[in-house]
């Protein structure tokens, strides 16, 4: 032992000579307080000119994690395990972290954005793994906005230039579903209520493939639809008591958000199954509405590509246009051949019937935003297309070399 000192830290008198990368240092025996360090000359600067360097200056003490990236990577492994994700995810979603918060782009974020990127990173590694996770499940565990997370992690895309594919809808019905308390022992949600999980996502499934074919997925977040077609599966099974039930005491006792589209996915979709239910024999003697044809969605399943194809014309007519059609083949009714037909009156007289089907078009073609024009204003020059030409911009004009040379021979003459 060296001469008698006392630790500063826990006040022991054990201190000891200890040897650290063959330099001496005095240690407290009992807590591991470091009184003096020893001196290193390994690869600092300085060393070069055989200077002696203490540890705190040296390498060793630069190559340390910063606090900062020490907890993202904690945060990481923490959300992996809440998950129950295999460890090569976990690995993974380390990796893309490191990347990231040692990029330019993320360096010197608010701490707020350093929590997104912790979800991002196992969000995108679940996906190109086809592992079925949602945005919506990350941000409820992290408390995050949905907007921030949904801008960084297209951020994080693009700035680490990562490949995720998208997740199939079917996944992504099992995936939310999941989290719905219908399917759970809960004393908050009534007998008549609870659903069979199994059930339920075989037929929201068959739901979402009828929005697929009917252009209702496309260009949409799909979460809304999801929840929409889960309403109406659920009323369909058990339609007693239930077709009274509105949307959003459902996702109350599902425990789950209400997106604010959800109402509009839903309508569109009661539309598609009352245009469907109009083509069956059978209901058309009951006056369905939107309410009460959820207790036929079964029938309208089973039979869909036949309904699909009977409900909505296959061609398209614009308004202010006739289509002129030759005269249908045998078999065929003025409702299966198109749009308008050109029809004999009793008088002999011809005249146009126009069918009750609609095109099926995406709804941003059926229904598109109506553009506000603005007027020009008074005092803008208008244009007539005999203003002159430049010389300068005669060039933008030119597009063969014998342009070129007819326009150099007309400057030479004048």
């Amino acid at each position: 032992m060296a001469d008698q000192r006392k630790c500063p830290d826990c006040g022991s008198l054990e201190i000891v000579d200890d040897a650290h990368y063959a330099q001496n240092q005095l240690v407290c025996a009992d807590c591991g307080f470091i009184l003096t360090e020893g001196l290193l000359t390994t690869t600092f600067a300085d060393e070069e000119h055989l200077r002696e360097v203490s540890y705190s200056r040296s390498t060793g003490q630069n190559e340390q994690q910063s606090r900062c990236k020490q907890r993202g990577i904690r945060r990481v492994q923490d959300l992996c395990k809440v998950l129950q994700l295999p460890s090569t995810f976990e690995d993974g979603a380390v990796s893309y972290f490191q990347q990231a918060i040692q990029h330019p782009s993320f360096r010197l974020v608010s701490l707020e954005k350093k929590e997104m990127l912790v979800g991002c990173c196992v969000f995108v590694t679940c996906r190109q793994h086809n592992w079925p996770l949602t945005m919506g499940t990350v941000c409820s565990l992290l408390y995050a906005d949905k907007d921030l997370f949904a801008s960084t992690y297209l951020h994080l895309l693009k700035e680490l230039q990562l490949d995720v594919p998208a997740l199939s809808l079917t996944d992504l019905v099992k995936t939310h579903l999941n989290s719905f308390k219908l399917f759970q022992d809960s004393s908050s949600v009534p007998a008549k209520y609870a659903e069979n999980k199994e059930q339920m996502v075989a037929r929201t499934i068959q739901i979402m493939e009828l929005a697929s074919e009917t252009w209702l997925v496309t260009g949409r977040h799909p979460i809304p639809l999801v929840t929409a077609a889960a309403y109406l599966t659920w009323q369909s099974l058990h339609p007693a008591g239930r077709l009274t039930c509105p949307f959003s005491r459902f996702c109350k006792l599902a425990g789950i958000d209400l997106p604010p589209p959800a109402h509009l996915r839903l309508t569109e979709l009661h539309d598609i199954l009352l245009r469907m239910a109009s083509q069956l024999a059978w209901l058309r003697v009951f006056s369905l509405d939107r309410r009460s044809v959820a207790k036929h969605i079964g029938d309208l399943l089973q039979h869909r590509r036949f309904l699909l194809q009977s409900a909505f014309s296959p061609g398209y007519a614009s308004k202010g246009n006739s289509l002129e059609s030759s005269t249908p083949a045998a078999g065929d009714t003025a409702e299966t051949m198109g749009v308008v037909h050109i029809e004999s009156s009793p008088t002999g007289e011809k005249q146009e019937c126009k069918s009750r089907q609609r095109p099926l078009l995406p709804p941003c073609l059926m229904n598109p935003r109506k553009i506000r024009r603005i007027a020009p204003s008074s005092s803008a020059p208008v244009i007539t297309g005999d203003e002159p030409i430049l010389d300068s911009e005669i060039e933008q004009y030119l597009r063969s070399q014998e342009e070129v040379e007819e326009i150099r021979k007309a400057q030479a003459l004048y």
